[in-house]
């Protein structure tokens, strides 16, 4: 499994192109070798190529914009194809029982197509989880709806530990139970009081993770941490990977 920076937890710093390109070295001189591209500025598919491979860097999954992938998943698929990305995610979706707008149907019924259009055209569709997916409606949770009404191959799960958590679950259990469905793992750990922390700075127990991702088939474990509290989140993204690399990931 290989390490990789989730590019969220820089986002303030990924702007303007300029400080894209920036951040993109700094992410590479830490020595992460793969990223998710997440929460930056617009960019041209040819422009973030050039700068992945000046700096040695594999993009292996983004967060696209709903509306986006709604409007126009083949042309979404084929600015992948520029940058070699395999992975087309969605960030979050609001989900909302009381709101035909955004329930769990409605969800089903609008991005059913998307999967099916990325997968033509040769790309996984990968949802995110948060904690609200850990909430039951019918006497299932959220996730499962999820996993019961698109196919592995329509639909991957980039499954947050953090989120697992703070839903209530055992992140190594989803994991076992989503096997191979989680091509892409977050990684940010969990401190006393709901908060985020350095990956080995919180109390998530990761050696069981590490296990059950391996077995799961993950490929790619990407470090992130929405807040760093003040931290520099630089400094945050080269704790956690000098914490995952002394444990002999790279």
């Amino acid at each position: 499994m290989e390490l990789g920076a989730q590019f969220f937890t820089i986002r303030e710093f990924c702007k303007t192109t300029d400080d894209f390109a920036e951040s993109l070295k700094r992410v590479a001189d830490i020595g992460y070798k793969t990223v998710q591209i997440s929460g930056t500025c617009e960019y041209e598919p040819q422009w973030l190529k050039e700068q992945l491979d000046l700096n040695g860097l594999r993009c292996v999954l983004t967060h696209t914009p709903g509306p986006k992938l709604l409007e126009n998943a083949e042309e979404i698929a084929k600015r992948h194809d520029v940058f070699n990305c395999d992975h087309v995610g969605l960030g979050s979706y609001g989900f909302n029982e009381e709101n035909c707008a955004c329930n769990l149907q409605t969800f089903i019924e609008k991005y059913k197509p998307v999967t099916k259009t990325l997968k033509d055209n040769g790309k996984l569709f990968m949802y995110h989880n948060h904690d609200h997916e850990f909430i039951k409606h019918d006497g299932k949770l959220v996730i499962e709806h999820i996993e019961d009404n698109f196919s592995p191959d329509e639909l991957g799960f980039t499954l947050d530990v953090f989120w697992v958590q703070a839903g209530g679950g055992d992140p190594a259990a989803w994991l076992e139970k989503l096997s191979g469905r989680v091509p892409c793992i977050h990684l940010k750990d969990y401190s006393y009081g709901k908060k985020m922390a350095v990956v080995g700075e919180g109390n998530i127990n990761f050696d069981r993770i590490f296990e059950k991702a391996e077995s799961a088939g993950t490929k790619y474990m990407l470090v992130e941490q929405d807040d760093c509290y003040g931290e520099n989140p630089f400094d945050c993204l080269a704790r956690s990977y000098k914490y995952l690399h002394s444990l002999g990931f790279k």
